[in-house]
């Protein structure tokens, strides 16, 4: 007999609260996206007008293309942005992925505290380490470099990535690693072609956090540790748009939708990795 979805289960009367539930849950969340991309496509003199018009009366394009102009080194922007967020998170992967094996099949002295102290790490804002975190890049020569703003990145992805993965480590049977070191095989060949393997899903949402988390927290670093424009992530270029007089509103968005697209393309392509991950060990077999 095949189980039957939980929503099935429901009453007429209870799926209509569920769904009026998440309707109002999806509105909140994606309302301002959508008023964001309504004010790209409106002229920057009707953004202010009387009555307010949700959606504009001549949409255009224009300030999508009217951006690269303002801000010619946009395309340079972004390109920073993709690479500071790609290369700390293949860093984080790196460092994660051994470092939760370890504390998921090893017994140390010391694993809990230094567990609860990657923990600890999370309840510190990046702006409560600027001043500590500059003198320390400054003394290691890498101000105005992009090592600058990966290497904060990196730090404040490891100790959430490690206690994820390794709560989806803890899931895999030992029983697969045992059989492998009977038959021979060394612990890093274990490692490297048992239990890596399953946990591709498990490292895809560590992976996707890692890219989500280092290509939002690019600003505060970057104004700190970079002064120079080719080194510039996407979050400070697109200061341009803020003049003495006004903000070019309609242009600022349409950069701001410009930029967020690497984000979705990487979670497009990974989602599914990203929702195995996610309910995998939910169910006890």
């Amino acid at each position: 007999m095949r189980p039957t979805a939980r929503i099935h289960h429901y009453k007429w009367y209870e799926l209509i609260g569920v769904y009026a539930g998440l309707a109002v849950f999806l509105f909140f969340v994606l309302a301002p996206f959508f008023e964001g991309f309504m004010v790209s496509l409106k002229p920057l003199n009707h953004l202010f007008s009387a009555p307010y018009r949700f959606w504009p009366e001549d949409p255009s394009l224009a300030a999508y293309y009217d951006m690269w102009e303002r801000v010619p080194l946009l395309g340079r922007y972004i390109f920073n942005s993709i690479l500071i967020a790609g290369i700390g998170t293949a860093l984080s992967v790196i460092f994660v992925t051994p470092a939760a094996y370890a504390f998921a099949r090893f017994e140390f002295k010391g694993r809990g505290p230094l567990l609860g102290a990657f923990l600890a790490v999370n309840m510190f804002s990046g702006a409560v380490l600027l001043i500590p975190l500059f003198r320390l890049m400054r003394s290691f020569g890498l101000i105005n470099t992009y090592f600058a703003m990966i290497v904060p990145g990196v730090a404040f992805t490891i100790p959430t990535g490690i206690w994820l993965l390794r709560t989806y480590m803890l899931r895999i049977p030992r029983e697969l690693e045992e059989a492998a070191l009977v038959d021979g095989a060394s612990r890093f060949y274990t490692f490297r072609r048992v239990i890596v393997p399953l946990a591709m899903p498990g490292i895809a949402v560590i992976a996707i956090a890692a890219f989500l988390t280092i290509y939002a927290q690019q600003f505060i670093f970057a104004l700190t540790f970079n002064s120079k424009t080719e080194y510039m992530p996407l979050p400070v270029g697109l200061y341009a748009f803020f003049g003495r007089q006004e903000v070019i509103w309609n242009e600022l968005m349409a950069a701001s939708f410009v930029g967020i697209l690497p984000v979705f393309i990487v979670f497009l392509f990974l989602q599914r990795y990203l929702v195995a991950g996610m309910t995998a060990g939910a169910v006890k077999t």
